[in-house]
C-alpha cells in the first residue's frame, strides 16, 4: 500500500512538473508572437532606439493583482545581446517577472503586453542579479514611438530601461516607476531543464536557445541584428 501511494505520489509530482514546463514555455512563446506583433505595429518601438537596446524583455498579458490598489503583475523573457561588449547576436532568453506599480487605464484591459527597453550596460547589470525598482535602483521613462527618434531629450535618452505597452490596439510609452522586475528562476528551470539563474543564461554564453525562444530571437536578429549605439562601435 505504500509503496502505491509513493508511486502515485511521484507520478502527480511529475505531472505538475512537465505542467509547470509546457506553461513556461508556451510563456516564451508568446513572448515571441508579442514581440512580432509590435514590431509590425506602423508607428512602433523607433528603430535606432531598438538598434541601440543591449536587452529587451517581453511581458505578454500584464493582469491586475487582486490586492493593493493598481498593483500589477506579469511575467516575461528577457533577451540580451552576447559577446563581453554586448555586440555579439542576440543570446538564450532568462524568464523575468515584474511586480507591482500602477501602470494607468491600460492597466485591465483583457491583455496588456508590455516591453522594456535596457539601453545601457548599468542598467543590465543591476537587473541580472536581484529585484530591482524602477525609477529607484534603475532610472526608467516612458519611451518614444514613431519610426525615428525626432528629438533626443534628457528623459530617454539617459533613461537605462524605456518602457512600452500595448492594450487595447493602442501602443505608446509607458511609465513603469514604483514597479520591480526581478528574475524568476523557478521558471528558468521548467524552461530549460535545470537550475539556470539569469546571470548564467545570459552572460554565460553557453546557454542554448530552446525551441520555444527562436521565435522571440529570430524577431530581435531580424529587426536589430547588430548593437549601433556609439560606445559599443568604438569597443
Amino acid at each position: 500500500m505504500l509503496r502505491k501511494t509513493m508511486i502515485a505520489v511521484s507520478v502527480l509530482v511529475l505531472a505538475g512538473a512537465a505542467w509547470a514546463a509546457n506553461k513556461e514555455q508556451e510563456r516564451l512563446e508568446n513572448c515571441g508572437v508579442v514581440m512580432q506583433e509590435i514590431i509590425n505595429v506602423p508607428d512602433n518601438i523607433p528603430q535606432e532606439l531598438l538598434e541601440k537596446a543591449e536587452c529587451v524583455i517581453v511581458f505578454p498579458s500584464l493582469t491586475k493583482v487582486a490586492f493593493g490598489v493598481g498593483g500589477s503583475y506579469g511575467r516575461g523573457a528577457m533577451v540580451c545581446r552576447t559577446g563581453p561588449h554586448f555586440n555579439g547576436p542576440w543570446g538564450a532568453p532568462a524568464m523575468y517577472a515584474l511586480e507591482g506599480g500602477s501602470f494607468g487605464f491600460q492597466i485591465g484591459a483583457e491583455a496588456t503586453d508590455v516591453v522594456l527597453l535596457v539601453m545601457n550596460d548599468r542598467g543590465m547589470a543591476s537587473i541580472l542579479d536581484s529585484k530591482v525598482k524602477l525609477g529607484g535602483d534603475a532610472s526608467a521613462a516612458a519611451g518614444p514611438k514613431g519610426r525615428t527618434v525626432s528629438a533626443e531629450t534628457d528623459a530617454y535618452m539617459r533613461a537605462e530601461i524605456l518602457s512600452y505597452s500595448r492594450a487595447r490596439g493602442l501602443f505608446a510609452g509607458i511609465s513603469l516607476e514604483g514597479s520591480t522586475i526581478r528574475p524568476d528562476n523557478d521558471a528558468n528551470a521548467d524552461v530549460y531543464g535545470r537550475k539556470l539563474t539569469a546571470r548564467e543564461i545570459i552572460m554565460g554564453g553557453r546557454t542554448r536557445t530552446p525551441e520555444s525562444g527562436r521565435h522571440l530571437i529570430n524577431v530581435l536578429e531580424k529587426s536589430a541584428p547588430r548593437n549601433e549605439s556609439e560606445h559599443h562601435e568604438n569597443q
